[in-house]
């Protein structure tokens, strides 16, 4: 059976090419840590350490390779920065567009003393960005918000939200789960900018990080302390970047395995890559005109957007829909809520979810019509 991945925003499948190479490559002759030996080996790694973190620096024009943080992803660096950061009485804005990792620490923090409002989003995603300011208070400390949403594709103007930050004097912290290596992003006018390596960077799982300004990293505390191979004199935690939040053994395998799926997002180019997928999801959208029993949730266009769709299919049940997909056409998807039932309700399609599909740089326009066949088939024969 023919099988098509189109499950990019869940997790991209193929990875950059060689990133495999380059894991296994340091896994088999290297292997050592970073700033826990005194031998070249060790040395030679920590400078590919740093060239990662300068190539994903220049990648979201950071001003500085040390303001790239990594974590194991996009959820503990959400974490770090909303728990590191606020505190009882301190009042955050967000919109009704978030994933949980938005979501979850925010209700956790809540009950913490921290009070949170949600600015609605319309029915296909978007955000007036002016709706926020009547939710912005004298406690407001921070507005935190994604950058494109992971159920739609909606793209957010989080520019247009920073000069609001900025004339008020709030923090603005970016999810860029979703955008990261589709869509060019300037950090220059956001504190902290939260990104994971495995969906649109083409890198393995279980890596990613922030980017935050020198003067937000002064004000926020670290969740976890311990060895960083500095200052290992002191029981207090280094202050200085990026050392204050990297404590333990880093995942250097992956952050390697990065460093190359990065260098070839830049050889290849971010502005071809987003081009491909939305030419992509052009088609797909343009190929649902007309297709009875099946809605397009969010927009129906390709603009403002990044390549995932989501579908209702109100004859069927959407989870049946998926397992068909699978199982007749072998075609891979992903039903339900998507870790963003708060999305839904916005959208409409709570809480039965939808069916998503999500296209990647390494998707074909043949692929794109085998899917669009299929839907149509299945469409057809809904009661």
């Amino acid at each position: 059976m023919k099988r098509v991945y189109a499950d990019n925003s869940s997790t991209s499948y193929p990875k950059a090419p060689e990133v495999s190479d380059v894991i296994k490559d340091f896994l088999d002759n290297t292997g050592c840590n970073v700033g826990r030996g005194g031998y070249s080996d060790s040395y030679d790694v920590a400078m590919e350490i740093l060239d990662a973190r300068q190539a994903v620096a220049t990648m979201f024009k950071a001003k500085s390779a040390k303001e790239v943080i990594f974590t194991p992803g996009v959820t503990y660096s959400l974490n770090m920065l909303l728990c590191g950061f606020l505190k009882n009485g301190d009042h955050v804005v967000t919109t009704s567009m978030e994933h949980n990792s938005i979501m979850r620490p925010l209700h956790a923090l809540s009950k913490k003393g921290v009070g949170y409002d949600v600015v609605s989003c319309a029915r296909d995603g978007s955000l007036t960005p002016y709706d926020i300011i009547p939710l912005i208070k004298k406690e407001t400390s921070a507005i935190v918000m994604t950058h494109a949403s992971n159920v739609c594709g909606t793209v957010l103007p989080i520019y247009e939200v920073a000069k609001i930050c900025k004339e008020r004097g709030i923090k603005l912290i970016v999810d860029c789960a979703q955008t990261a290596g589709t869509l060019d992003i300037d950090v220059q006018n956001i504190d902290a900018l939260a990104f994971t390596g495995h969906k649109g960077l083409l890198a393995p799982q279980g890596i990613g990080g922030f980017v935050i300004k020198d003067e937000f990293a002064d004000e926020l505390e670290p969740l976890i302390t311990g060895g960083t191979g500095s200052r290992s004199d002191e029981f207090g935690q280094p202050e200085f970047l990026p050392d204050k939040f990297e404590s333990g053994t880093m995942n250097i395998s992956a952050i390697l395995g990065l460093r190359k799926a990065v260098e070839y997002i830049a050889q290849v180019g971010i502005g071809a890559i987003g081009e491909k997928k939305m030419r992509l999801t052009s088609a797909f959208l343009s190929g649902l005109d007309g297709v009875d029993g099946v809605e397009v949730v969010g927009k129906r266009d390709y603009t403002k957007r990044v390549s995932v769709v989501s579908l209702n299919f109100p004859k069927s049940d959407n989870a049946a829909v998926s397992h068909t997909l699978d199982n007749v056409y072998g075609i891979m998807t992903r039903c339900g809520l998507h870790c963003a039932p708060i999305a839904h309700k916005s959208l409409g399609t709570y809480p039965n979810g939808t069916v998503r599909f999500s296209f990647g740089y390494f998707n074909t326009a043949r692929e794109i019509d085998y899917i669009l066949q299929s839907i149509k088939a299945i469409a057809a024969t809904a009661v």
